[in-house]
Parts: C-alpha cells; structure tokens; sequence
C-alpha cells in the first residue's frame, strides 16, 4: 500500500501539513501550479500573548502574469523582513523550554539573502520535519512532468506517476476533486480529518492552526507525540 500526500509548499507551515508528511510514503511539494495571493504559502502564525502574531514574507508578482509557485521572488526592496521575524520570534519564545535549541538553526536561515520563495519554504520545511521526526520521501511536482491544467486531473497524475494506492488529500479537497476519476484509476482517496491534539503553550489558552514551530519551541523532542492529533487515524497500522 503506497500512500502519496500532495501539497502547496508554505511558510512554516501549521502542523496539519506535517500529519499529512508523517503518513505519506512520498509526499510531493506541488510547486508548478498559480501562485495563490492570500493564501499560506509566504506567512504563518505564532502565539502572542494577545494571540495569533503574522508573521509574513514580502514577495514581488507584479509583471508575472497568473506566476507559478516556484516563479514566485521575495521582494528585495523590503530586506530586513528577515531580521524582523526573528526579532518577534524571540521575544514570544525566548521563556519557552527549548527556544534556545531551535532559535540558533533558525536565525541562520532567516538571515540568508533568499531569492524565491520556494527556496526558504523547502528548506524550513525539511529542517522542521527533522525536528518532529517526520522523514518521507519529499519530491518536487515540477520535476514530474504532469502539466495537467485541470486539478483534478493533475493530482491523479501525480499519483498514477507514482503509483499511488492511496492519495492522502487535505480536507478542502472535498470541494473541487472528482472523485470517480480516482476510483475509475484505482486510486483510493483518503480526506484528511486533522484536529490538533492540545499541547503545552506559552501566553495562556491553547491556540490551533499556528505554525508548527509553535510545538517545538515549547515540547522539543516530545513533539512528534503531539503531531497525529485527535481522533481515529487516517491509516491505524501506520506509519511504522
């Protein structure tokens, strides 16, 4: 049983895109479709003692017409975007248990003259999924060759390319795929049903749907137990 998980790459991303890595055993960075202006893929959420904090990566469209995820460039009027994402990073996890662990990895990164966007997530995304443990084999939609324009069609590719049994599909997914051309190929469709188990914060009430740099800062090497969430799962004999 091949399990494959498709998504849009993101700014340090919410932990619902690590459940989705944790049960895949490919997972494709779907790089090669428009870039989605209001969406997730330059800004995340950390916790504030007030709530919620944006924490959001200036990037230049302007001249690109409907720009692909992996055309898209950080703007290099706006410099130290950088330096101000760390700067709130450490003054709302500088008291958590182990900022000072991930804090120094982090701030290299972020201190590096980025050019495209896709660029700085890959390589958030493959240090976070270090850090929770999460290991599947990660690969770049655009290296495929599966230039479906239909998004339904696209994703199947993807997973016949593969050989998919099982295509993990987030849960907006509901909306838009058709799901007999899945079950004419032979490939189940699994939707992902993902509610955050509730895990030690800083500033008061627990808050969902925040970045997972959330969880590490405050459970370290203990985040791993957090990341399946609540209820029955997705796949019961997996991952091994």
């Amino acid at each position: 049983m091949k399990i494959i998980g498709i998504l849009q790459a993101g700014y340090l991303p919410w932990l619902g895109f690590f459940e989705q890595m944790l049960w895949s055993d490919i997972f494709v960075v779907l790089d090669d479709v428009q870039y989605d202006k209001h969406g997730w893929r330059n800004r995340n959420r950390v916790k504030g003692p007030q709530g919620p904090v944006w924490l959001t990566v200036p990037v230049r469209t302007r001249g690109l017409n409907r720009p692909k995820i992996n055309e898209v460039i950080i703007n290099p009027d706006n410099p130290p975007w950088g330096k101000k994402h760390l700067a709130t990073i450490r003054q709302l996890y500088s008291k958590a248990p182990f900022f000072s662990e991930y804090f120094p990895a982090l701030e290299k990164i972020l201190q590096r003259p980025w050019t495209r966007l896709l660029d700085l997530n890959l390589v958030l995304i493959t240090l976070l999924a270090q850090w929770i443990e999460v290991k599947p084999d990660l690969i770049l939609s655009s290296s495929l060759g599966c230039g479906n324009d239909d998004p339904t069609g696209r994703l199947l590719d993807i997973c016949r390319h593969l050989d998919a049994d099982i295509f993990y599909e987030g849960a907006s997914g509901r909306d838009y795929l058709r799901l007999e051309q899945f079950a004419t190929a032979g490939v189940e469709v699994v939707f992902q049903d993902y509610h955050p188990h509730p895990y030690p914060q800083l500033h008061g009430a627990f808050v969902p749907h925040l970045s997972a740099l959330d969880l590490l800062m405050n459970c370290g090497p203990r985040s791993r137990e957090y990341l399946p969430g609540l209820g029955p799962e997705p796949f019961p004999r997996r991952p091994d």
